[in-house]
């Protein structure tokens, strides 16, 4: 009975925290922005702090760099991301043109005796994605509209973000020493323990996952843009934002990649092959190199997992629930693992008896000297 009052004790809090994001989603962004942010600078304060800076003027550097390296993005990267969508955008529909050409004349070579049942199913295939284009780009620019500047007013966004990792840079370790003062007394070093584990699976994603995406980003787009691929660098750039999601977002680049090469270079094979080395090698770097060393095995969460999160929470909670999904994910998972390690020493999985002959086993055991 006691242990069923703590599992409804801590199922209500979840549910009204989840109820709580549902209410106040539209006016989160700027606070969830925060948070990520601390508790991704926080080590980087405390190596500072650790040197001899006072902790204020650390996190008061970091604010500023990161800042800094927000204008910087602004102006010289983000201009060039924008024309390439748009550029992109305004092209599409004569490259998917181009791409139903190119596979009839390869079908019509390769499989003649199909080439007219195959052809047809590329034209209806080509048809329904041209009908539907442009309802999708409307139900984008709606959704976009919707979850972004219709919500949060850009520019409060850029002014109360970096005030509030300011803040929570400078607190943060009053904060935790504040909510590990309020744990139950009885359970504070099992909640300390997961607590733990939470941190360095969540910790894994936001700060170990996301140098590997801002990385192989960096890669994807350089190689793309000195292969001469079109839009090179919004496909590079976009790979390495997916990359949190294992296979995924290397999958979408490389197909993504290899179309566009191919509408750009056919006939021409070496450009075509070139981009898909390119996306090996940044396979083989990811899986051989980037994700043993920097983020290893402690995230523990399979991609389907994560896909899941990624649409639940998206739908839930619109772009909040974007950035929330990875750490709540991860979050969740060492809570399922914990539970289920509670589970399997529970009278519920062994049985009565088994707990009572273990409970004799242990009083039975004689006392060590």
């Amino acid at each position: 009975m006691h242990m069923e009052r703590h599992v409804v004790f801590w199922l209500f809090a979840a549910v009204m925290l989840i109820l709580g994001i549902a209410l106040l989603k539209d006016v989160l962004l700027p606070f969830v922005l925060g948070i990520l942010f601390a508790y991704g600078l926080n080590p980087a304060t405390n190596f500072l702090e650790r040197l001899g800076l006072p902790r204020l003027l650390s996190a008061l550097l970091l604010v500023l760099g990161l800042v800094a390296l927000f204008i910087v993005l602004l102006i010289f990267l983000v201009p060039v991301l924008i024309e390439q969508i748009q550029q992109l955008a305004v092209a599409l529909p004569a490259e998917l043109e181009r791409l139903k050409g190119i596979a009839k004349e390869f079908v019509q070579t390769r499989f003649p005796e199909r080439a007219v049942e195959i052809q047809g199913q590329i034209d209806r295939a080509y048809g329904s994605i041209s009908n539907n284009w442009s309802d999708l780009a409307q139900l984008l620019a709606a959704s976009l509209w919707t979850q972004g500047l219709a919500l949060f007013n850009l520019i409060s966004l850029f002014l109360v973000t970096p005030l509030v990792v300011f803040y929570l840079l400078i607190d943060w370790s009053q904060m935790i020493d504040k909510i590990d003062s309020w744990l139950p007394r009885a359970n504070r070093d099992r909640i300390r323990k997961l607590a733990a584990d939470i941190n360095v699976a969540v910790s894994a994603f936001i700060r170990g996952q996301g140098l590997v995406c801002l990385i192989l980003g960096t890669f994807y787009a350089v190689g793309l843009s000195l292969i001469g691929l079109n839009y090179g660098l919004l496909i590079g750039a976009a790979t390495g934002a997916a990359a949190f999601v294992p296979i995924v977002g290397w999958t979408l680049g490389t197909l993504s990649a290899t179309i566009l090469a191919i509408l750009q270079y056919w006939p021409q094979v070496t450009p075509v092959l070139m981009v898909l080395g390119l996306f090996m090698a940044g396979m083989a770097l990811d899986a051989g190199f980037l994700g043993p060393k920097i983020v290893g095995k402690k995230i523990g969460l399979h991609p389907v997992w994560l896909i899941f999160s990624l649409f639940a929470f998206s739908y839930l909670f619109g772009v909040v629930g974007v950035l929330i999904a990875v750490p709540l994910a991860a979050a969740i998972g060492v809570v399922v693992r914990f539970a289920l390690k509670m589970y399997l020493e529970s009278s519920v999985y062994l049985g009565e008896e088994t707990i009572e002959l273990k409970n004799k086993e242990v009083s039975s055991a004689p006392s060590q000297p």
